[in-house]
């Protein structure tokens, strides 16, 4: 019996593929518990229209992603920290400081969106990944100065 899956299901494929299984499983269990629909002509229409909307909607958000990814490499933002001796940096820059200085400049980022390896700890500019999408980067140059 030919179904299409709803949901990602590990032993038969991922959602919206087309697989081939036994009747009693698709007719006991994967239909019933809603990891499935039978791939009759009106279902593969559905799941075509469906699959269409999902691009168009996958296909929007990247462009807002890129229009705002446009505006987010021409940000600098200044972070000023408290030096000590030989320009020793007391604190770090953390994703949360960057998110909080860019929400000062009307820009609402998630702090998990913004790539760290390690907070910043020393005196210079940097250049701050962001990932708005999962196809979509900008960076941010971030100035590290003494207060």
């Amino acid at each position: 019996m030919k179904i299409i899956l709803k949901k990602d299901f590990e032993k038969l494929g991922k959602s919206g593929e087309i697989v081939e299984t036994k009747t009693g499983y698709a007719r006991n269990y994967l239909i019933p518990k809603g990891f499935a629909v039978e791939a009759s002509p009106s279902n593969m229409k559905i799941y075509e229209q469906e699959r269409l909307s999902e691009q168009r909607k996958v296909q929007k958000e990247i462009q807002e992603a890129e229009a705002l990814a446009a505006k987010l490499n021409k940000v600098s933002i200044t972070a000023t920290v408290q030096v000590g001796e030989e320009n020793k940096v007391f604190g770090a820059i953390t994703n949360q400081t960057i998110a909080d200085l860019l929400q000062e400049k009307d820009f609402n980022i998630d702090r998990k969106k913004i790539i760290l390896e390690e907070p910043l700890k020393a005196l210079g500019v940097f250049e701050v990944p962001i990932k708005l999408h999962s196809e979509v980067e900008a960076r941010v140059k971030v100035w590290v100065v003494r207060e």
